[in-house]
């Protein structure tokens, strides 16, 4: 990652960790356990691409990032929610994550899943209250935000991509594998990724023609990072992803490589970051870092 863009990074990822610390209670707060099974998934040291993306928007579209803060802290809540679930012995009961052990692990399954719940619903508590933007922020395109946000996690994005997910695990792999593969990573990954950047775009009074193009290079972003972390999944350093390779193989998982082999699905993930470069040359020189993030996307190996 080049120097500008991870000091940049790092930037945003420090104001999101700073404003997610003041809105989420603490561990002091009753009930504690749940604010600290919260905060031990919440603070993991995740890379916080999704609420950077979101504070990068608004900045594409002409805005400031102050403006999309709740939407990006938000995001990332929900994010992290995803993941406990998706963590939890009914999903891939997975023992580790980022290098520490899941939450259901340390706090067990029950208080895990409230965890996930709590941080769900207040993502969209950060999200709708009008009184944490700044006074420029038009209260209709807050409720335009929050709306597309909780379409792209609900039944018709993330949670329906994770249904199918399961659905398709253990199946042949052969019929409708290709179809299906797409659907599934659309909907489980992409949709966030997209709906990050057109809720950062929104709120910072973004034009539709921009909007759509940030979804555009959100949708092909969210398909490369998701083939690339299958990649990886399969055949990456267990030190460095923190968590253990080959289960997605073992248990049987739609994943690219599976369907295409690891070279054809590495060539689709380059294929797809060439796509979402194209889109972006409307926006001239404000999109250096979504440029920067493109490449990062097939060359990171976590």
């Amino acid at each position: 990652m080049p120097g500008d863009m991870k000091a940049c990074w790092e930037e945003k990822r420090t104001l999101v960790n700073e404003y997610l610390d003041k809105w989420i209670p603490s561990e002091e707060t009753p009930p504690s356990q749940l604010h600290k099974a919260m905060r031990y998934r919440l603070f993991a040291g995740g890379k916080r691409i999704r609420s950077i993306l979101a504070l990068v928007a608004a900045e594409v579209v002409g805005g400031r990032e102050l403006q999309a803060l709740p939407v990006a802290c938000g995001m990332e809540m929900i994010h992290t929610y995803s993941l406990i679930h998706d963590d939890l012995p009914a999903m891939d009961n997975d023992d580790f994550r980022r290098g520490k052990p899941t939450c259901h692990r340390v706090f067990g399954e029950a208080l895990a899943i409230l965890a996930g719940d709590a941080l769900l619903t207040m993502a969209f508590q950060i999200m709708g209250d009008l009184a944490l933007y700044p006074p420029d922020v038009e209260p209709n395109r807050v409720l335009e935000a929050v709306k597309e946000v909780a379409v792209a996690a609900g039944s018709l994005g993330m949670v329906g991509g994770q249904v199918m997910d399961l659905e398709m695990e253990g199946r042949d792999q052969q019929e409708g594998a290709e179809e299906a593969l797409e659907w599934i990573h659309v909907h489980k990954t992409a949709r966030l990724i997209e709906v990050s950047l057109e809720a950062g775009g929104i709120v910072a009074g973004g034009e539709k023609g921009d909007l759509a193009l940030l979804k555009g290079y959100g949708r092909r972003v969210g398909l490369a990072f998701q083939i690339v972390d299958d990649i990886l999944g399969s055949q990456g350093d267990r030190e460095r992803m923190g968590k253990p390779v080959g289960r997605d193989m073992e248990r049987g998982k739609l994943t690219y490589p599976a369907v295409y082999g690891v070279e054809a699905s590495l060539a689709r993930a380059k294929e797809l970051v060439e796509e979402a470069l194209d889109i972006l040359r409307s926006f001239g020189e404000q999109a250096w870092f979504l440029r920067g993030l493109a490449q990062y996307v097939v060359e990171r190996d976590r």
